[in-house]
């Protein structure tokens, strides 16, 4: 019980120099942007360093991030950075694209080239577009002054051959200008550790940022990694097991699951920490709070 202690006392002592942005995704509906803005609301008292907003292929899907961050940039003070890929689109409508984020005050941008459609196996790239992210953000570099993020794949993106190949893209990446990296959610601390240590010895000097998912939900958890090339460890669906029907027994464990995790990447050197929130607060205020960035 002293041992534990100690460490949780360590945990919240050493909390000082720690900061947290959080990703949201557009709403599709006028409940689902309702509960949005209510995990915005709550969120924003954490002040964050930035907030993000995804972006899809999709001509809808782009109006919604355009409105979302329209919506932040006016009725908050937080820091928006908005997501671009560049998978369905031509580089003069990626160009336009950033010049409007650019008058409407966006100054950060988290460059992806986007997954292909997993209902078009065949799907090919646009012929007059940027086929790849380190086109697309050498590309932002151009339009304007904009700070630039990019995805960084733990386990290693699923398209890529080998984990030496993935380095080298996401190399490619930093050196067209990008200024961090922002991880793919994984669930085992040393995968992090393994990740950086691979990135500095290639020479990606800029900060490697952890993405963080609470995951209360282990099919959907699963679904997201399948896509992302995670791995859900054995020990993760042990501790769910039995919990589909006791939401609130799953929620607490959650938070204990990726808090652990967080204090054990902050106790070696982490201070910064991206959530993926899917746009519900609970989880990522309990994290925050337990960790020390609590709100006003």
């Amino acid at each position: 019980m002293r041992n534990y202690a100690n460490k949780l006392e360590e945990t919240v002592l050493n909390t000082r120099e720690l900061n947290v942005s959080f990703e949201f995704f557009p709403p599709k509906t006028d409940e689902m942007e309702v509960k949005l803005w209510e995990s915005i609301s709550r969120l924003k008292n954490l002040k964050p360093s930035f907030v993000s907003v995804t972006y899809g292929a999709g001509g809808s899907t782009r109006e919604r991030t355009h409105h979302t961050i329209k919506r932040i940039i006016e009725e908050t003070d937080l820091k928006p950075a908005s997501h671009l890929t560049c998978i369905a689109a031509s580089k003069e409508e990626i160009h336009e694209i950033l010049r409007n984020y650019w008058n409407l005050g966006v100054r950060h941008i988290v460059a992806l080239r986007g997954d292909m459609p997993a209902s078009s196996p065949n799907y090919q790239l646009h012929p007059h577009g940027y086929q790849h992210a380190n086109e697309l953000v050498a590309c932002i570099n151009k339009i304007a002054d904009f700070e630039i993020s990019v995805a960084g794949y733990p386990e290693k993106h699923p398209e890529a051959k080998s984990f030496s190949e993935d380095i080298d893209h996401l190399k490619r990446k930093v050196d067209a200008g990008a200024s961090r990296v922002i991880t793919q959610f994984f669930f085992d601390a040393d995968t992090y550790f393994f990740f950086v240590e691979r990135c500095r010895k290639a020479g990606i000097n800029v900060p490697i940022v952890p993405g963080i998912l609470p995951v209360t939900n282990v099919k959907q958890a699963k679904h997201f990694a399948k896509m992302c090339g995670a791995k859900i460890p054995q020990w993760m669906e042990q501790i769910f097991d039995g919990l589909d029907d006791r939401q609130e027994t799953r929620q607490l464990v959650a938070g204990i699951v990726a808090t652990e995790l967080c204090r054990i990447l902050h106790n070696e050197g982490v201070n910064d920490f991206h959530f993926y929130t899917l746009n519900r607060a609970d989880l990522t205020t309990a994290i925050c709070h337990v960790l020390g960035v609590r709100g006003n």
